[in-house]
């Protein structure tokens, strides 16, 4: 992958360049089009003062939505349609945003629920070369938020989700404004791979995990209650994008270092206050192992005695264990060290066999226990060994050095 921008700078707006370009994604939205897109238009003649694009993502539209926005880029000449056959913010978005000559493109929800003036200073950080990307914030103290109790208990525990699984330094990944630097884009956006409202977490993981700088805006935002987007079916949606995105990186599908060495960024800092991420996606990593473990343990014990039945499960485990926490809790990409990680692992291991086995012996001195007790002993044991061994990975495996 070329170098695309090693060092932060300025972006000139002296040159009769396009500065931004502002894509709105619709689907069906023939009520709420044109109001928006006047009022969009109007607020960027009197308070942007560089050239602007306005550009509308016509999403498989099956009313009279692709009929407006014609209409409305006839009508002004800074506003362009792009009509797409199939459904999908996020395809809609990678589309125009690669088409896009502008400077920065940036996007926003038809509804317009953030207040547009928050667009300057959304915008501002990223002309000037401070930062890469800028998204707006509803989690921040500052914002203004209007919304039911609901969508807010929804917002800030997915949110919550995302810091503790894949350690997300962002607070808002869904708020629907948003910009980025077009050279950063074209670097991002071939690695993103969801069409639809996942779009906007992937892009920005992917980003905090290159070592961009992503700024963050509080918002004033007022929640639509005409909303058509289904909630549930979102959340689970985005769940599951989730545990895609942590397989990606552990994958090594998105190519994070390659990313950063293109960019001229280093990796995330995770000194100051990483302990409780780490111990959060630890957690994430050592519940889905203890369930894995138990599975095969069981199903090991129709077929062998209890103690082989816990050291096949223990290894298996503990090799998908090492490899999901070097990624994903301790951030350790590429080949370099994964060999002697995963030897370190299976020292940690061996500790975490010794104990269960001991737990082992120990229920057999009385004669044999029953299943159920049996099961409850290794299950316990193995959540104390999952302790010791986040203690091992933090101080010994995954050591981070000092900064200089």
């Amino acid at each position: 992958m070329p170098a695309i921008r090693p060092e932060r700078a300025p972006i000139s707006t002296s040159d009769g360049r396009v500065i931004l370009d502002v894509a709105i994604p619709v689907y069906n939205e023939e009520a709420a089009l044109e109001p928006a897109v006047r009022r969009l238009h109007s607020y960027l003649k009197d308070s942007f003062p560089h050239l602007f694009t306005i550009t509308i993502a016509d999403n498989a539209s099956t009313d009279s939505t692709l009929e407006i926005a014609r209409r409305l880029s006839a009508e002004f000449s800074e506003v362009r349609v792009e009509h797409l056959d199939r459904k999908g913010r996020g395809r809609a978005l990678r589309t125009v945003w690669l088409a896009s000559e502008a400077a920065v493109v940036a996007y926003m929800d038809v509804d317009l629920s953030t207040d547009l003036a928050a667009l300057g200073p959304l915008i501002a950080p990223l002309l000037s070369g401070h930062s890469d990307l800028a998204v707006g914030t509803r989690l921040n103290r500052n914002s203004r938020v209007v919304r039911g109790a609901k969508r807010e208990f929804i917002s800030r525990s997915y949110n919550l989700i995302l810091r503790g699984s894949l350690g997300a330094r962002f607070s808002d990944a869904q708020c629907g404004f948003k910009a980025i630097r077009s050279d950063i884009a074209r670097a991002l956006l071939p690695c993103t791979v969801d069409d639809a409202w996942f779009f906007d977490t992937e892009l920005l993981v992917i980003a905090d995990r290159a070592g961009l700088r992503v700024a963050e805006v509080p918002v004033d935002w007022t929640d639509d209650p005409h909303s058509s987007v289904d909630i549930v079916r979102t959340s689970i949606d985005d769940l599951k994008g989730i545990a895609r995105i942590g397989r990606d990186m552990m994958t090594g599908r998105i190519p994070v270092a390659e990313l950063r060495t293109a960019l001229g960024r280093r990796a995330p800092d995770k000194g100051n206050g990483a302990l409780l991420g780490q111990m959060l996606r630890f957690g994430v990593v050592g519940v889905v192992s203890t369930l894995a473990y138990l599975a095969l343990f069981v199903f090991m014990r129709t077929i062998a005695d209890a103690q082989t039945a816990n050291f096949v499960a223990m290894l298996i485990t503990a090799v998908a264990n090492t490899a999901a926490n070097r990624r994903l809790t301790f951030g350790v990409s590429g080949a370099t060290g994964a060999v002697r990680h995963q030897f370190q692992g299976l020292v940690v291991f061996a500790l975490g066999l010794a104990l269960t086995s001991g737990v082992l012996f120990w229920l057999a001195s009385g004669g044999e226990p029953p299943r159920a007790v049996e099961v409850a002993g290794v299950v316990a044991a193995n959540l104390l060994a999952t302790l010791l061994k986040f203690i091992l990975f933090r101080v010994w495996v995954f050591k981070q050095p000092r900064q200089p």
